[in-house]
């Protein structure tokens, strides 16, 4: 008997429809993580190869079916989970990631999620991108609106190491085929690449593959073309008792980070090797905290850590307590993060309502006694809505804001109003709720962060369907140029040439030209 040793010969999944008669139909409805939108789609294509989107996508604009797409089903609004969705093109099971020395970069499909992302190039080649915090969402979305997390002030975001990109497109003649685009200077199709570093998906075709190579990387060993992760995590925190936190006390609080910010924001500067959240949770949640995370192995890290929380809760008249967590190496710590639903103590199918503004200067004074009100108002009760703040720029900034599609290189934090729950009889008071805060935080540029030289618009990770109502969006600025700023014309001379019929929209994606 002779043994042998053979490699298997394995196929891709798919392709696959499936129809609402399906029982597999109800599964991929509810891998969408926010409930509150969840579409109706006549099938759902399940592919595994770049050819099989190709073909989806024919079917769909044959029988004139709106496609919409889905890589995590981390979408926080109902632009792909909508009823004007009839064909659903679904990655779950499109994750292949692999150097590929043709390109000299790390091929990355759209279905491969961050979790499994920081740990495939961590364990093979000791590398990392600079990705976001929630391990479940997927590269298909988070790519092309270039993701950010805890790594960005140091690295960039992460589509800011894209070197190429492959996209689905349809041409005038409707027929569907597969591009591949690249940042090279000679490339034809360097447009394509480009609105692709930020440009949000939805718009100019499907993403079926990234090539990740950063822009100052030499050689060919892939050891050396990404950046390395840290060697390890740590954080520092101080807490407040929520009962103690007057208006005098969280206006002070955040006036202290956000000129911890603006202070420590430039690219190369000392203070991005830390990245930082003020969180203010509704009153129901009990605390106040503050949050500092960095790599304790980098000279000056912890003198830097112990320098913040100081700065931060000095002359804030209410008592803090301070604590550090324990050292843990990066990937463990990075894998650990919990899920956004279930770090608010929701722990039934999640109903998210998010938006964002990215801060050039802090609130004023002014605008966070206006949080204050809301978060402590009697009227409405939830812990698990509240204001964020977070450390942004460093890296970030290092990029001109036409450099890539992704304009907002001018920031220092990042502010998230969120609200997130299990009970859907309760929609419309966390809604309300969510929309009054942001509203009123922006009251002097129309409900909205107008980009001037305070506020800098609105990133395209964060679609917020409100923007389309008058009532919580009554700005003379175009949503286009909210999300794009001056690229926006830029970016739909992209989409003209390469989605002329609009196949791939949806309520906030780049319009074409008129």
């Amino acid at each position: 008997m002779r043994e042998t040793s053979r490699e298997p010969s394995l196929s891709p999944v798919g392709p696959v429809t499936v129809t609402p008669h399906d029982r597999r139909y109800a599964e991929l409805l509810d891998r969408g993580y926010n409930k509150r939108t969840v579409g109706s789609p006549d099938r759902v294509h399940v592919v595994g190869t770049t050819e099989h989107v190709v073909a989806a996508v024919d079917d769909a604009v044959r029988a004139r079916r709106r496609i919409g797409v889905r890589s995590g089903g981390h979408c926080l609004d109902g632009i792909v989970g909508n009823d004007e969705v009839r064909a659903l093109i679904d990655f779950a099971e499109m994750r292949a990631l692999a150097f590929d020395p043709e390109m000299n970069a790390f091929a990355i499909e759209p279905g491969v999620t961050m979790g499994e992302l920081y740990r495939r190039l961590e364990f093979g080649w000791g590398v990392t991108l600079p990705g976001g915090d929630c391990n479940a969402v997927a590269a298909g979305g988070h790519i092309p609106g270039n993701g950010f997390g805890t790594m960005a002030r140091r690295l960039g975001l992460i589509a800011d190491h894209l070197y190429a990109v492959e996209v689905v497109v349809v041409g005038a003649d409707g027929r569907a085929r597969a591009v591949v685009a690249t940042r090279e200077e000679s490339d034809p199709n360097r447009d394509l690449w480009w609105a692709h570093v930020g440009g949000g998906g939805g718009t100019f075709g499907i993403a079926t593959r990234f090539w990740m190579r950063s822009r100052d990387a030499e050689g060919t060993d892939p050891a050396r073309l990404l950046p390395t992760p840290p060697r390890a995590h740590a954080t520092g925190h101080a807490v407040f008792d929520w009962s103690a936190m007057t208006e005098e006390a969280v206006v002070r609080l955040a006036a202290n980070f956000g000129a911890w910010c603006e202070n420590n924001s430039a690219p190369g500067s000392p203070g991005t090797h830390l990245y930082a959240t003020l969180s203010l949770r509704r009153i129901e949640a009990g605390i106040v905290q503050v949050v500092g995370h960095i790599d304790p192995t980098v000279p000056g890290s912890e003198r830097l850590l112990d320098d913040f929380l100081g700065e931060v809760t000095a002359g804030v008249p209410a008592k803090a307590t301070f604590g550090r967590s324990a050292t843990r190496p990066w990937l463990t710590a990075a894998l650990g993060f919990p899920d956004s639903s279930v770090a608010q103590g929701v722990l039934g199918p999640p109903r998210w309502k998010s938006k964002i503004a990215i801060l050039r200067t802090r609130y004023t004074d002014e605008q966070i006694a206006r949080a204050y009100r809301h978060l402590t108002r009697d009227d409405y009760a939830s812990p698990s809505s509240g204001l964020s703040l977070t450390t942004y720029g460093g890296q970030i900034n290092a990029l001109a804001e036409d450099e890539t599609a992704f304009p907002h290189r001018g920031g220092t934090i990042l502010a998230g109003i969120y609200s997130v729950w299990d009970d859907a009889s309760r929609d419309a008071e966390h809604l309300a709720w969510n929309r009054l805060l942001y509203r009123d935080l922006h009251a002097e540029t129309h409900g909205v962060p107008e980009p001037d030289d305070h506020t800098d618009g609105i990133a395209p990770n964060w679609p917020d369907l409100d923007l389309l109502s008058p009532e919580w969006n009554s700005s003379p600025i175009p949503i286009g140029v909210l999300y794009h700023k001056d690229n926006y014309p830029r970016l739909q001379r992209v989409k003209a040439r390469w989605d002329p019929l609009n196949v791939f929209h949806h309520p906030l994606s780049v319009a074409p030209r008129p």
